[in-house]
């Protein structure tokens, strides 16, 4: 019963993790979509490859050390960066970030 219980303590910490995992790369993605979408007008390569160094260093943190305060900073961070390009899309000076739907 010990070990079941173990077991299953240990399967919903890997789900958190892997949760918590996805998340950040949720985030880390839009932006570099984002920046992908608006580069021809704003060309800044350098934001773009800190970015995308920091997707490849996600392989290799460990979520154990994240706490769900954590996540929440990224995504509001996320937010807030988003939020200082909304009045370009909205203006319609670029286009969509994607063309279909994203799940």
């Amino acid at each position: 019963m010990v070990s079941v219980r173990k077991r299953h303590r240990h399967e919903i910490i890997m789900d958190l993790k892997r949760k918590y995992r996805l998340r950040v790369e949720n985030c880390i993605g839009t932006i570099i979509d984002v920046h992908k979408t608006i580069s021809p007008n704003y060309e800044n390569q350098e934001f773009l490859s800190q970015f995308e160094n920091l997707q490849l260093a996600i392989d290799n943190l460990d979520m154990s050390l994240i706490s769900e305060g954590d996540i929440l900073m990224v995504e509001q961070a996320t937010n807030a960066l988003l939020g200082q390009f909304r009045e370009i899309f909205e203006a319609g000076a670029l286009g969509p970030v994607y063309e279909e739907l994203k799940n």
